[in-house]
């Protein structure tokens, strides 16, 4: 259980809702490996609390579908298939195309700030990528996606894409092929919250629709074949 060496003692008043993101941060990290049994006992002794909080985020966690809990087994980290990456960004067009759907029927001034707001974030993107650092790129590019969502004003969106962000960010640490090529990475961001700005809506949803396609099979069986962004090995336009 190398993972749970990895998270520190909580020093606070220990709640669920910290125990929870301390090993959702690991997994997102890869320090919990998709199959790794995390075993209740271990975590509660490294995080010198007891038991209960610690069985609470586990559930929080099994709900969010981070975690597997098998039967007189335990709980396990949710190893990701080709399948399950697929419905993950599929899932993710969905519901960002709804929330720009609802942006665009908004105030035009709305909807400049929210683009406002989407390039600031590229200029973010820009700064990871000139530093290397792709860790920070893949959490800077959720947190663009998130905004999308976010700024849509839908509670329920809102908490359906959250899950689906964690899991993308799995997604990067695992499956590497699913994310562009460097320089495809900003061009194909500005375009989205240009056309946010602009108010197409049918343009926008092409982009979004490009941007988060999957080559492959999408649902087909897992034969050992990498699934790859068409945007990492094809210069595409989004």
């Amino acid at each position: 259980m190398n993972g749970v060496a990895t998270i520190s003692v909580i020093n606070s008043k220990p709640t669920a809702a910290i125990i929870a993101d301390k090993l959702r941060e690991g997994i997102i990290e890869g320090a919990f490996a998709p199959g790794d049994q995390i075993n209740e006992a271990q975590v509660a002794g490294q995080l010198n609390v007891s038991r209960g909080p610690v069985r609470e985020a586990l559930h929080r966690l099994v709900q969010e579908g981070l975690l597997l809990a098998r039967p007189n087994r335990g709980v396990f980290v949710q190893d990701l298939t080709r399948r399950d990456v697929a419905e993950i960004y599929a899932s993710r067009e969905v519901i960002e195309c709804a929330a720009a759907e609802i942006i665009l029927r908004g105030d035009r001034d709305l909807r400049s700030a929210t683009a406002e707001r989407l390039h600031a974030i590229v200029d973010r993107m820009q700064a990871a990528i000139e530093s290397d650092d792709w860790t920070a790129l893949g959490r800077i590019d959720l947190e663009f996606h998130t905004l999308l969502v976010g700024d849509a004003g839908n509670s329920r969106l809102v908490r359906a894409y959250a899950t689906l962000a964690t899991e993308a960010l799995m997604c990067l640490t695992h499956f590497p092929g699913a994310y562009p090529r460097p320089e495809r990475v900003l061009p194909a961001h500005r375009e989205i919250a240009d056309y946010v700005r602009d108010g197409d809506m049918e343009v926008l949803q092409r982009t979004l629709h490009r941007h988060l396609s999957l080559t492959s099979i999408d649902h087909g069986p897992d034969d050992g074949r990498a699934l790859v962004h068409p945007r990492a090995e094809a210069g595409g336009d989004a």
